[in-house]
């Protein structure tokens, strides 16, 4: 069994797999070595570990686990199964790198757009020969809310809802048209961008918030809930199989 550690900027995940399919995930507020330690000496199948971190975590749980488990930590020098064709890898996110590693794998040979909605909207590609490319970065629903209550004097904070009009009768309307209509928008617009140059191109999404816009959209996708810790049990995967 493989143990996955994913502390993303909103949820930190623990996940457990085994024979690469999925068993369970948990979302955890804080995540702490005793939490793992537990967990661990509950399941004592668990034979490797990787971590994923893109926020300061505590230092002992790399402790624990160095001297418990195979256990590795992914950055830029970590063996993927593409091809990495970004120009900065040192600022390249790790949630980003593992779900086109998973992107790329659902649909091999293949020109894939691997979409993630959550505290970021991402769009990241990988081509037919697995080498990742890159793609883009702008805000996510909640940063896209949260901004406008922040950066104005009179906007109010607004939620998700799921009746949104295109014409917005008041300003809580208004925001909610903007902001998700906004998204499908730029889903839809950015995608199709990608596929007037890669006709046949895999269109994947996923991400925290991928239940709020996958019924909205107008475009041909595949809806992969978890892409990163899919990503991050292939990259660990991986690496067991080198050293072996």
């Amino acid at each position: 069994m493989e143990l996955i550690l994913d502390f993303g900027n909103t949820q930190k995940k623990l996940a457990l797999f085994d024979s690469g399919e999925l068993l369970f995930s948990e979302n955890h507020r804080i995540i702490t070595k005793d939490l793992v330690a537990q967990f661990i000496g509950a399941h004592p199948e668990i034979t490797s570990c990787i971590l994923s971190s893109v926020i300061q975590h505590a230092e002992d749980i790399e402790q624990y686990l160095q001297q418990t488990l195979p256990f590795i930590i992914l950055d830029e020098h970590t063996p993927i199964p593409l091809v990495n064709r970004y120009e900065t890898q040192s600022s390249l996110g790790k949630d980003r790198l593992a779900a086109a590693v998973a992107g790329a794998a659902s649909f091999p040979g293949e020109n894939v757009l691997i979409i993630v909605a959550g505290t970021a909207l991402t769009f990241d590609f990988v081509n037919s020969q697995g080498e990742y490319l890159g793609g883009s970065i702008s805000p996510g629903m909640q940063m896209r809310f949260g901004a406008l209550h922040t950066f104005t004097e009179k906007l109010p904070l607004v939620s998700y809802r799921e009746h949104v009009e295109l014409v917005g009768s008041n300003t809580h309307m208004s925001i909610l048209s903007g902001v998700i209509n906004g998204i499908v928008a730029e889903i839809e617009g950015i995608s199709r961008n990608y596929q007037e140059i890669y006709p046949g191109l895999k269109i994947i999404l996923s991400g925290g918030d991928l239940n709020y816009f996958v019924k909205r959209l107008k475009i041909s996708i595949f809806a992969l809930p978890n892409i990163v810790i899919h990503g991050l049990q292939q990259i660990l995967a991986f690496n067991v199989h080198k050293s072996t």
